[in-house]
């Protein structure tokens, strides 16, 4: 397995139960398509569950698959990220764990590259399986990203994606640590082309973003690639000090007319507004230079404990 054609990364957290159908679709669309010399890398992102050790059995029974242990939970994007850095395929087909995304995709995929694509992104026609909360936010989190960010990233698409080499290679060359890959890949550029798809409800499991990880990561993807909430912050101050000049405009008026008016209750409304509204640009300011903060300290991405194949541990 010298010359890999594809390498197929699937980052995992506590999706023990849904590992063996992982592997046997996947294992399924190679065969059916005669890609013989895959690799099939699993990345345990600190699970909690039985997921390492299944990963480990899988290593030793199958030659295809590498078992990735990460040192401890690093989060989706930086285990994909681990599972993207070692991968050695000339094509990389990247999966979730939930099957949600269907890996019987990947001909099509291939064959769009076969044409000349560098990157064939899955996207979204409906999901199934999902609350109406959640394809609400989704709808709202790509069109408000679209108008946020200074370059075009696709609607209703996540990572499920086919990459050449050099794509990748770019992509790994990258060494923000918040990152927001889907958006990462389409500042890449090169030839991408989408593939319609209807999304299937998660085989086994329950989802590994809730609203609080949602809020995070669309704060990750906005700050990622936009100062635009620093411009906006800009404005509302400018709004707002604008504001302020006309209420003391206002005030001063109202004094020499005689019409001054009494009670603390409009004075405390007003100041609790304004300071409102400076935390909220401070917070955003501070949204920014704390992602400097961390990025300046150099700390690696992640940190691989364990990799091991079927000849044993490599590291």
């Amino acid at each position: 397995m010298d010359d890999i054609k594809l390498s197929v990364v699937v980052p995992c957290y506590n999706e023990v139960d849904g590992l063996l159908e992982l592997h046997r679709r996947v294992s399924a669309v190679c065969q059916a398509n005669n890609v013989e010399q895959y690799e099939l890398v699993l990345v345990n992102d600190g699970s909690k569950d039985g997921t390492w050790g299944l990963m480990q059995e899988l290593s030793l029974k199958d030659m295809h698959v590498v078992a990735v242990n990460l040192s401890r939970n690093h989060g989706h994007q930086l285990a994909l990220s681990a599972g993207l850095s070692i991968c050695r395929g000339e094509r990389i087909f990247i999966l979730d764990a939930d099957l949600q995304d269907p890996p019987e995709l990947l001909p099509k995929m291939m064959a769009r590259m076969d044409a000349g694509a560098d990157v064939v992104y899955g996207q979204r026609i409906r999901r199934e399986g999902e609350t109406v909360f959640k394809k609400a936010t989704a709808y709202l989190f790509y069109r408000l990203l679209n108008r946020m960010v200074d370059i075009e990233i696709p609607r209703d698409t996540g990572d499920f994606r086919l990459m050449s080499r050099r794509a990748l290679d770019v992509l790994n060359s990258m060494p923000e640590e918040h990152r927001f890959i889907r958006g990462m890949v389409s500042w890449v550029g090169f030839h991408q082309e989408p593939l319609p798809y209807d999304r299937a409800p998660r085989f086994a499991g329950e989802t590994k973003y809730p609203l609080s990880k949602m809020i995070r990561f669309a704060v990750d993807a906005i700050t990622s690639f936009s100062i635009k909430p620093l411009r906006i912050s800009t404005y509302i101050g400018l709004l707002v000090s604008v504001g302020s000049l006309l209420m003391m405009l206002f005030v001063v008026v109202g004094y020499f007319r005689g019409n001054t008016v009494t009670g603390w209750a409009s004075m405390m409304s007003v100041v609790l507004f304004l300071g409102g509204v400076q935390l909220f640009m401070i917070g955003v300011v501070g949204e920014y230079i704390g992602r400097m903060f961390m990025q300046a300290k150099g700390r690696p991405l992640f940190i691989i404990k364990d990799i091991q194949r079927s000849n044993g541990n490599d590291v």
